[in-house]
């Protein structure tokens, strides 16, 4: 027996629909892919969402750092995975802009290719791997390692809205704090932290000032990336969808992370660790575990790349997480981070320390 399916069609002169069998479940697919977005506003979202979505990132960049709150809409995919992300980027695209998604680093991964295709055909733009050739980027816990200019905008997806939810969970609690400039509650947290580890160790979500009066959660970028946000040319907007809120650190605003005078903010230090691909040694970097001999073992240049044998025979290397820009390194090892811009030495994110620890956080 031949499997079937329908689709509705409508007759034009009486207004009426009728069931029209299609020859398989493959045309019904095709059907979709050329004519199922017909139906969709312009980048997915209605006019007044967008509207009501941008007017909260203009009060946002008006007050850095202040948690806005909008309506936010259904999506296409579960709460938690980038709505907030996702109606930011599409209440900002225009024809003529170029979109690139990362996730945790990556564009290759399901939920960045994901995003990236919803956008390419309700808004119909060109997407790229690139940094340098976005217009918009929109990431899930990581700030590209090449640097950004004013031309271009970041949108990070946010889980958790408010640092100060680490001390305190009542969300009315901690929004007085806020109006108050009340932090005290999160300086005993880093304090505790101190006397517990010997330095304050958190990996993540790192508690940062914007513009020496809000308290912000940087989302769940590494200590790595938290540099990167003061005094950037470019605008960074916080989307959280699941929170219903929006906070901005506009172009060249103060982003300062707390700490004592003597424990100051460090970032994560890989000590005589290099990229097993690439050999950047200035690049934030992950453990990945292989089989000996495989593949993406086998990519590793020279020298260490910080193999090591575990337990089970697997090969525990170390990669640079941005992957785009790990590729590029591939093909030119002494690529700077600022190599597009007409001028050079941009204080963009640290660089890894030397083995004996100088300046550097353990992670």
């Amino acid at each position: 027996m031949t499997e079937h399916t329908t689709t509705e069609s409508r007759d034009e002169s009486t207004g009426g629909g009728t069931a029209v069998p299609t020859d398989s479940v493959d045309a019904a697919l095709s059907a979709v892919e050329t004519e199922g977005l017909s139906g969709y506003n312009y980048a997915y979202l209605d006019e007044h969402t967008k509207r009501e979505v941008r007017r909260s990132m203009l009060k946002a960049v008006a007050i850095p750092g202040h948690q806005v709150p909008y309506a936010s809409r259904p999506m296409p995919l579960a709460r938690g995975w980038g709505t907030g992300g996702i109606q930011a980027s599409l209440s900002l695209l225009g024809p003529e802009d170029t979109l690139k998604v990362i996730d945790q680093g990556a564009d290759e991964s399901v939920n960045a290719a994901n995003i990236r295709r919803l956008a390419a055909n309700t808004a119909e733009v060109s997407t790229t791997a690139d940094t340098t050739e976005a217009d918009l980027i929109q990431s899930r816990h990581r700030i590209p390692e090449e640097v950004l200019t004013d031309d271009q905008r970041l949108v990070l997806q946010v889980p958790i809205t408010d640092a100060l939810r680490k001390v305190d969970p009542s969300d009315a609690a901690n929004r007085r704090r806020h109006a108050h400039e009340n932090y005290g509650k999160m300086w005993v947290h880093l304090y505790e932290n101190v006397v517990e580890y010997g330095e304050i160790n958190i990996a993540s979500r790192y508690p940062t000032m914007v513009a020496g009066r809000y308290l912000m959660d940087p989302s769940p970028i590494p200590r790595w990336d938290v540099p990167k946000l003061d005094d950037a040319d470019h605008l960074t907007i916080l989307a959280a969808g699941r929170e219903a809120r929006i906070y901005a650190v506009p172009p060249h605003t103060a982003v300062e992370p707390l700490a004592f005078e003597d424990r100051a903010f460090t970032v994560e230090r890989f000590a005589e660790q290099e990229c097993h691909a690439c050999g950047s040694t200035d690049t934030y970097l992950v453990e990945v575990s292989e089989e000996p001999g495989s593949a993406a073992g086998g990519a590793g240049g020279e020298g260490n790349g910080g193999a090591d044998d575990d337990a089970d025979g697997f090969e525990t290397r170390y990669a640079c997480n941005d992957s785009s820009f790990c590729a590029k390194r591939r093909g030119d090892p002494d690529l700077l981070k600022d190599h597009h811009l007409d001028r050079s030495g941009v204080d963009w994110g640290p660089a890894t320390p030397d083995a004996d620890g100088n300046g550097g956080g353990e992670a």
